[in-house]
């Protein structure tokens, strides 16, 4: 076997610098490890290569790759795996280590092994070798094998090459040492990769997990709010690949890497988290009187009194002076118009988009009802912060109930923001706090005007209404219909309150009938003429 020339090892030194930058920049770790196997197979003229991952357990060799040219087998990696290919033990069954086949004794002995004649060595078990060699036809004579070691020195793998090919006859060859210290150095480099591949991929588990711990909490809190920071990031993600596959408008040049997107979902999973802040009984006010329980049930009571003294008078009444129909027809009308107005308030408790002038009358005028308390003192029907409950004009939270509640969004920029957030993610704290502001500048907290906001913040704005139009398990409302959902979303896009060039995508992409069909209910799910949407010009 031929030295080396200086052109032959130039051109290896050129390998391993191309793999060297290639692993900083390759983020799928099948499409790292198939390279590093495709480099060591070129460095050493190798017809066949496997690489060996060691098992989280440590326990295992397990099968990552097998690469086989004259076979024209490639399993793993970027393709399909095998059965063929099975896991090697690191440890016998007595618990000493394996040292018999020998990617496992390069892994416990952390030393390399160079056979020249692969069946004439009796130091190893080549059983399983020996098995692929009868079903394929193929004859191993030559074979590398090559622990990864990482900087600490842990096992990360194997990388084992057969049959070393002379470049010019492609007679098979044995390994030499210039190959064995290329091939430790490639894989010396692999291993550190592949580790710190891990670690990226671990901590971004770990960043996940957290935000999923933050959501739990969120959930147990209210599995209303919980659900809705489940949805919103998926709804975000399917407006936002509606956004990049338009080819028209102001929006038609608007992309993002896999990295971006990444971002995006990720924020979206945070869009809530200052709720975690947010007391339980604003959050989950299903009624305006409802505070620990629903107040409704002691206005009940005062009725009941007032009922009381009705009937006390009207015996009293007739006692002094006899029977009589017309003192009978007023107690009638009185108990009459008392359930009236006990129905009526039961209604007012109700949230609602908008209530009527003369109901907010009606309250007013119902709450100066007046009854005696236990003491003999009179009282009236209504205290004011009961009327102010009721009186409240739409939704069933007051205005400082309002404010507590849109302080989450505060707390969530708050929360993000102090948090050292690497460069692909540092637009988290913006696009998670930006889907309450608006167009028109009438948002909070910052009151960002549209050109002000990131298309993703604007992108979240949307997916956060719709889906809180739509969502059948708000404690204070019902979930309304595809078509009323998108009415409403229509007249958003018109009043400065959502980017109407979004609004287009959302509906001409049909982005709202494909969340419809996998998240909503059957019977939500209704005709839409988008012809007669608010705001939405149909296309010719």
């Amino acid at each position: 076997m031929s030295e080396l020339s200086n052109k032959q090892i130039a051109e290896r030194l050129q390998h391993l610098t191309t793999l060297s930058i290639a692993l900083n920049d390759i983020k799928n770790v099948k499409v790292l490890l198939e390279r590093i196997l495709q480099t060591a197979k070129n460095i050493t003229n190798a017809d066949g290569g496997t690489l060996y991952r060691v098992s989280a357990d440590k326990r295992f060799l397990e099968f990552d790759i097998l690469i086989n040219d004259s076979l024209g087998l490639h399993f793993g990696g970027t393709e399909e795996k095998t059965e063929q290919m099975r896991s090697i033990p690191l440890y016998l069954d007595s618990g000493e280590p394996n040292l018999e086949a020998v990617g496992a004794y390069a892994a416990n002995r952390k030393e390399s092994v160079n056979i020249e004649h692969v069946y004439d060595t009796p130091l190893f078990n080549f059983s399983g070798m020996r098995k692929f060699d009868q079903f394929y036809g193929y004859h191993c004579q030559s074979q590398l094998t090559v622990p990864m070691l990482d900087h600490n020195s842990e096992l990360v793998g194997v990388l084992q090459l057969v049959n070393s090919k002379e470049p010019f006859s492609h007679q098979v060859q044995p390994f030499s040492m210039t190959d064995q210290v290329f091939i430790e150095a490639l894989t010396s480099q692999a291993a550190i990769a592949i580790t710190n591949q891990e670690l990226i991929l671990q901590l971004e588990n770990l960043l996940e997990s957290l935000v999923n711990l933050i959501n739990i909490g969120i959930d147990e809190k209210s599995p209303n709010t919980g659900r809705h920071c489940q949805q919103v990031p998926k709804l975000t993600m399917m407006l936002a690949d509606a956004v990049q596959e338009t080819d028209e408008g102001a929006l038609k040049d608007f992309s993002m890497s896999e990295s971006e997107r990444y971002e995006l979902w990720l924020a979206g999973m945070l869009h809530d988290c200052g709720k975690i802040t947010t007391p339980v009984h604003v959050i989950e006010k299903a009624t305006k009187l409802q505070t620990i329980f629903d107040r409704i049930h002691l206005i009940d009571s005062r009725f009941e009194i007032l009922r009381r003294d009705v009937e006390l008078q009207f015996l009293k009444q007739q006692a002094l002076h006899g029977p009589s129909k017309q003192l009978s027809r007023e107690r009638e009308d009185k108990l009459k118009q008392f359930e009236l107005d006990r129905t009526f308030l039961a209604y007012a408790n109700i949230g609602c988009e908008r209530m009527k002038d003369e109901d907010l009358q009606r309250v007013a005028s119902i709450a100066k009802y007046t009854w005696q308390d236990s003491q003999g003192n009179p009282q009236t029907l209504l205290t004011d912060e009961e009327v102010e409950n009721l009186m409240i004009p739409a939704g069933t939270l007051t205005g400082e109930e309002r404010k507590i509640i849109n302080n989450h969004i505060s707390v969530t920029i708050r929360m993000l923001e102090t948090l050292p957030w690497p460069k692909h993610l540092q637009h988290i704290p913006e696009f998670a706090g930006g889907h309450h502001e608006r167009m028109d500048g009438k948002g909070y907290p910052k009151g960002l005007r549209g050109e002000e906001m990131s298309v993703q913040a604007r992108i979240m704005a949307i997916a956060d209404i719709f889906e809180a139009l739509t969502a059948r398990d708000r404690p204070y409302k019902t979930g309304k219909t595809l078509s009323e959902s998108l009415h409403i979303l229509g007249k958003f896009s018109l009043n400065g309150h959502i980017d109407p060039e979004l609004f287009q995508i959302f509906v001409k992409q049909k982005v709202y009938l494909d969340y419809a069909q996998q998240f909503m209910d059957s019977a939500q799910i209704d005709e839409v003429d988008e012809a007669l949407l608010p705001g939405f010009s149909k296309p010719q």
